[in-house]
């Protein structure tokens, strides 16, 4: 136990897969993964955006697969992404089968929908044959309509139920090689149906809010309904669902698991809301420095207040801190130390060259220890 057992998740057990190079359950790092949402058989605003969402850090990637064009254009997007790809397929089965031959790391389908058992066989034989793992994808609005009869409507024993089933059929094809989803876009739903099947099975689980809106809107759903689950020690790769661009999805899966202690990847920033005794503008600042500081990979820790009634206490807790002071000079903190002031003018460019050295300092240690390792 930590010394801050308060804070320690105890994760799900579940057996490993791989997605490309990247391992997803058993104990590995929660992935963060998103969606691109150009055509997919424009091969050059495809990979730009993927080339977008690397920088983001994204773990994995899906692309659309609705049609022979866009199975057409994977091979060259796959050849020229960093991170694994996944072909989202509906319905057609041959669409799995060219996604397969063409490199990609992980099929999504929903074996219910592929068409009949030989159909399964052969995108399970075409899995197989190149090396592709699965998602089994079940989603709240396209329940099967038998369990949709049986159940009345979308609930989390229907959900469940269309996860086992699907799981059936790719286990009858020795098949093992999968992770499930169960979303909806009700988050109630959503996490009850995901506890069941963390019940159930012992695969890895993607966990989601589907449609789960704008960025604000989406944002609060997601990490109520993701982060309600983490919390528990269920999920093994997260997507956050967004009518937003694609490396905003990435960003907020990020700070999702920033916020639970998961994964860390560059830089949280603590920041008061502001008010009357604020010495500068604390909201534009901490708007400022986390679009300077994207580019961070190295996780690290910025406390931004704007007076001193909490400053000194959260930059104690922080690598780098800033408070408010008066006439336009502030104070900044280094390893939770008070060190030395800084005015208004300067104060944003001094607090980025200050992190930006800290992450280069840490960067040097840790290949330091690396290469003392070997």
């Amino acid at each position: 136990m930590s010394i801050r057992p308060w804070r320690d998740i105890q994760r799900r057990p579940s057996r490993q897969i791989m997605v490309g190079n990247v391992a997803v359950g058993g104990g590995a790092p929660v992935t963060v993964q998103t969606m691109t949402n150009t055509p997919t058989e424009d091969a050059k605003a495809t990979i730009d955006q993927i080339r977008r969402c690397e920088d983001a850090g994204a773990d994995i990637i899906r692309v659309s697969c609705p049609d022979e064009a866009s199975t057409a254009a994977l091979r060259q997007i796959v050849r020229a992404a960093k991170v694994p790809i996944v072909a989202d397929i509906h319905f057609h089965y041959k669409r799995a089968l060219e996604a397969a031959d063409a490199g990609v790391a992980c099929l999504r389908i929903n074996p219910g929908n592929i068409g009949s058992a030989e159909r399964v066989a052969e995108v399970v034989r075409a899995a197989k044959a190149n090396g592709c793992s699965m998602r089994i994808g079940v989603n709240a609005g396209s329940l099967e309509k038998d369990l949709l009869e049986k159940y009345g409507e979308p609930c989390p024993e229907a959900l469940v139920e269309s996860a086992l089933d699907h799981i059936k059929l790719l286990q009858d094809h020795d098949f093992h090689e999968y992770k499930v989803a169960v979303k909806a876009s009700d988050v109630f739903l959503a996490v009850s149906a995901y506890m069941g099947l963390a019940e159930a099975v012992d695969c890895p689980l993607h966990l989601g809010i589907t449609e789960a809106g704008g960025l604000i809107g989406g944002t609060v759903k997601s990490a109520i309904g993701i982060g309600n689950l983490l919390w528990a020690g269920i999920g093994d790769t997260i997507r956050v669902s967004l009518s937003a661009e694609p490396e905003e999805e990435v960003r907020v899966g990020f700070e999702i698991l920033k916020a639970l202690g998961i994964r860390n990847r560059g830089v949280r920033v603590v920041s008061c809301p502001s008010c009357a005794r604020q010495g500068f503008d604390v909201i534009r600042t901490v708007q400022t420095l986390e679009e300077r500081l994207q580019h961070i990979r190295v996780p690290l820790s910025l406390s931004v207040l704007g007076c001193v009634v909490n400053g000194p206490g959260e930059a104690r807790e922080t690598d780098i801190g800033l408070t408010g002071g008066g006439a336009g000079k502030h104070m900044v903190y280094l390893s939770g130390v008070t060190d030395h002031t800084v005015q208004d003018a300067d104060m944003v460019d001094h607090i980025v060259r200050l992190v930006e050295a800290k992450a280069a300092e840490i960067e040097a240690a840790e290949a330091a220890q690396a290469q003392a390792a070997e």
